[in-house]
């Protein structure tokens, strides 16, 4: 029993001096550690909000039937390439073939009929009023034939101007019936881009105004080509349409964002390097009273270049120290480098 209670004091002085010397409890007895300053910067910028958006052609149609029949023929495909005049969807009109046909061969006797009454009337053998009688059936004879020529000309569906096929809306063998769409051509020459802006933010601008639109990695200014008068009273919305310029490789369809300043906003940025990470936080050191460390949690927000937007936990003026050392402790001294 005895010889125990002097191993164990033996035991403890051992371990004690195998430990390694404690770090000071005061970090204002470290040693200075040399550091570099940089102010906090306050701004007034504008505040950005993002705004979703979709890119369209400027110029787009769909193309319906004017008269009734089967879609005997439809020469194209999705994504095909068309010029302008090339026929798109061929519909079966036996019904105007056959009514331009009478009415051509009723302008046909109503012409004879005309040349033989004139022929007559020189030679004193027939009357005024029967040849104006016959003249008034040849003119409306010839509107009958032209009337079914026109009609006949909507059994072809042409492109109205050069694009792509966007959307086919029917087959062949279906029945087309007036005003039923067909097919979607969309141009690929010129592009928009159109967004519902909330109507706080569409007081601020005017067309002409240029906003900047993020098309998923390519940013590019666009300028206000539209902007609505009226808001959507349901959405408190203003419908925007933006111009694309010539060369920006987006696509019809594509989701794109606008930033739309709104009201100026005061925003406090440091140099990026003065920001390190603690744990699931962000912190800055900060030299305090005395030029002593000071450990600040702070809330950073959007980066710009090498400077980052502090949201919250620094004010403007503090002096943040650059590339913060590895050991440094607040209250720790620091040695301002130039």
């Amino acid at each position: 029993m005895h010889s125990l209670r002097f191993i164990l004091p033996a035991a403890l002085v051992l371990l004690a001096g195998c430990s390694k010397p404690a770090a000071p409890a005061d970090a204002t007895a470290l040693p200075p550690a040399k550091v570099r300053l940089a102010p906090a910067v306050a701004e007034d910028l504008l505040a950005l909000t993002d705004i979703t958006g979709t890119v369209r052609p400027v110029q787009r149609a769909q193309l319906a039937a004017k008269v009734m029949g089967t879609i005997e023929e439809m020469p194209v495909t999705l994504g095909q390439r068309v010029a302008a005049g090339d026929l798109l969807v061929k519909i079966s009109v036996g019904e105007i073939t056959a009514r331009l046909a009478q009415a051509q061969a009723q302008f046909n006797v109503a012409q004879r009929d005309l040349a033989r009454e004139r022929d007559l009337l020189g030679k004193g053998a027939s009357t005024a009023d029967m040849v104006r009688g016959l003249e008034d059936r040849y003119a409306m004879t010839q509107a009958m034939v032209r009337e079914a020529e026109v009609m006949l000309g909507y059994a072809a569906v042409r492109a109205p101007f050069a694009g792509v096929i966007a959307r086919k809306l029917a087959n062949v063998g279906d029945l087309a019936a007036p005003g039923y769409p067909l097919v979607e051509i969309e141009g690929t020459d010129a592009f928009q881009v159109e967004a519902a802006l909330p109507d706080s933010l569409a007081a601020n601008l005017a067309t002409g105004s240029t906003l900047t639109v993020d098309a998923g990695g390519a940013t590019f200014t666009a300028p206000l080509a539209e902007l609505s008068s009226a808001a959507d009273p349901s959405a408190r919305s203003v419908l925007a349409k933006l111009t694309v310029p010539a060369g920006v490789p987006v696509r019809s369809g594509q989701f794109v964002r606008v930033q739309v300043p709104g009201a100026p906003a005061r925003v406090i940025h440091i140099p990026a390097a003065a920001l390190t990470p603690l744990g699931q936080m962000e912190r800055v050191f900060v030299a305090g009273e005395g030029n002593r460390a000071v450990l600040r949690l702070v809330k950073s927000g959007a980066r710009a270049g090498d400077r980052i937007e502090i949201l919250s936990g620094l004010d403007a003026g503090e002096r943040v120290v650059i590339n913060p050392p590895a050991g440094l402790r607040e209250g720790q001294p620091l040695e301002i480098l130039p």
